[in-house]
């Protein structure tokens, strides 16, 4: 087959995908590596844009780990992790938002729209789209999301932008904003828009039945498996939290959760508008 007509198969391909997700809202957690690489950045966001050039109604959230560190760093101020959560003193508190909602959000719309699409950045905190309290003492300023307000999120859509979201919330309970991890702030809005996907970009390729194989990738995980492959240790680490999560989306009405290698270039167009799917799906029972 000449290149050519392979092209065009693809694009074939696509168009039943594309049928049945117009109209429809996808939630995109980004972060890891895929955020980090030049490359890949311009990969997920022009796939991003792509989706919403025909009729999807994309929704970022976005974390930031990795430039968090980076910027302690410079001020001389370690990172420090409790049960994997960043330990988050007022100091740090103060590094998050000014990191999260300053320059990743910021960086992020303006490669989109060096990319030809239109963003617009939004902090948990603006028309309070999330509310948190305190999760607990020993994480610091880490919130537990209380309240979702998914209006400023749903009228930027409407205005024809890509809502592009970072995930410090408005305390509730104190003065304070709170950092909120990016997976759960990601399910608890896919949930609020009443979204078809939620797809978690991370640095693996889904969940492994070995950890050291990554042919052992375990494509469908139905929502009462998710407990037997904790108990087995299947499900173990980093992974629980994430799968969490998937699960709180779905309990919540998302009808599908995707963690997706985000080292893949171009994995979001893969898993939602072709044949393959490269990553692991979570969904209820048949």
């Amino acid at each position: 087959m000449s290149n050519h007509e392979q092209q065009a198969r693809v694009l074939a391909e696509a168009l039943p995908y594309i049928q049945k997700f117009t109209g429809k809202t996808i939630v995109i957690k980004y972060g890891g590596n895929a955020m980090i690489s030049d490359e890949l950045r311009r990969a997920v966001m022009s796939d991003i844009i792509l989706l919403s050039l025909v009729g999807i109604r994309v929704v970022v959230v976005h974390g930031g780990g990795p430039e968090i560190s980076a910027m302690l760093k410079k001020i001389g101020k370690e990172s420090r992790f409790v049960d994997g959560l960043r330990y988050t003193d007022e100091e740090v508190m103060d590094v998050v938002q000014q990191v999260l909602c300053g320059k990743v959000n910021k960086d992020l719309v303006a490669l989109a729209g060096r990319l030809g699409g239109q963003a617009v950045g939004l902090c948990g905190i603006d028309g309070g789209l999330f509310r948190a309290k305190c999760l607990d003492e020993k994480y610091g300023l880490v919130g537990e999301i209380t309240a979702v307000n998914p209006e400023p999120v749903e009228n930027a859509l409407m205005a024809g932008y890509i809502p592009i979201v970072s995930t410090v919330a408005q305390g509730i309970d104190a003065e304070t904003s709170y950092n909120i991890n990016a997976d759960t702030a990601a399910a608890a809005l896919a949930a609020a828009l009443d979204a078809e996907k939620l797809i978690l970009l991370t640095d693996v390729r889904g969940l492994l039945k070995d950890p050291k194989d990554e042919e052992t990738l375990i494509h469908v995980v139905r929502v009462e498996e998710v407990p037997v492959l904790i108990a087995d240790g299947t499900i173990s680490g980093g992974m629980i939290p994430k799968m969490e999560c998937c699960v709180e989306a779905i309990s919540g009405g998302v009808e599908r959760v995707h963690i997706l290698d985000g080292r893949i270039p171009h994995s979001i167009l893969i898993e939602l508008l072709s044949d393959a799917g490269i990553g692991t799906m979570l969904k209820k029972e048949d």
